[in-house]
């Protein structure tokens, strides 16, 4: 007899008072795991955060591993979400890298915690580690290939760009984020603007100062 799969989205809230509930779970889950890490961090303690019963925990997630899965998609979402409308915005994609990179840190600042809950997600949940980074990666990539189209930055190895990118951003985010704030983020983003102006613009006469 074939098994039938649940549908990913069996648990989605359908009103509004779901959605919000399940935002409460989520942002609850965020300081829990941030203060606490996953493995000390209980179901029960994020329930009282949040303010809802347990059952309603279990209308939408069916442990806390699903629940730090989702968190972590979560927590990717909304970094994209903030920074989506600066780079709409930029007048080339040279000028975006640098203004989502602001709005990055900026956006760090505020939410601290994501770096544990991302860190924990390698050994918690090594798929949803990787996938994190793969898609923001992707993300960078199609945008300079999209660029490269337009004659803005270098066509050749957007993948290894988007990647070299990415983790200059998040050790950047780690340093004038978490760890401190004595640079603002613009003069962070300024600084690296001229190394990648210098490094992606296709005039091969770029140069840093």
């Amino acid at each position: 007899m074939p098994v039938t799969l649940a549908s990913p989205d069996a648990k989605q809230p359908r009103t509004d008072r779901g959605r919000k509930t399940r935002r409460a779970i989520l942002d609850a889950a965020r300081s829990e795991f941030g203060e606490r890490g996953f493995h000390d961090a209980s179901i029960s303690g994020i329930t009282r955060r949040a303010g809802v019963a347990l059952g309603s925990f279990y209308t939408y997630f069916d442990s806390k591993d699903a629940l730090f899965r989702a968190l972590v998609r979560d927590m990717s979402d909304q970094v994209r979400d903030h920074v989506a409308p600066v780079l709409v915005a930029a007048p080339d994609q040279l000028a975006a890298e640098q203004a989502g990179l602001q709005a990055f840190i900026e956006f760090v600042r505020g939410h601290k915690e994501i770096y544990r809950i991302i860190d924990e997600a390698e050994f918690v949940d090594p798929q949803s580690f990787r996938d994190h980074y793969q898609t923001t990666a992707e993300r960078i990539a199609q945008r300079l290939r999209t660029a490269a189209t337009r004659g803005e930055v270098r066509g050749d190895h957007a993948d290894v760009y988007a990647w070299a990118i990415m983790g200059m951003n998040v050790f950047l985010g780690l340093r004038y984020g978490v760890w401190g704030d004595d640079l603002a983020p613009d003069q962070v983003a300024g600084a690296v603007a001229m190394l990648l102006r210098a490094g992606l613009s296709e005039d091969r006469d770029a140069h840093i100062g």
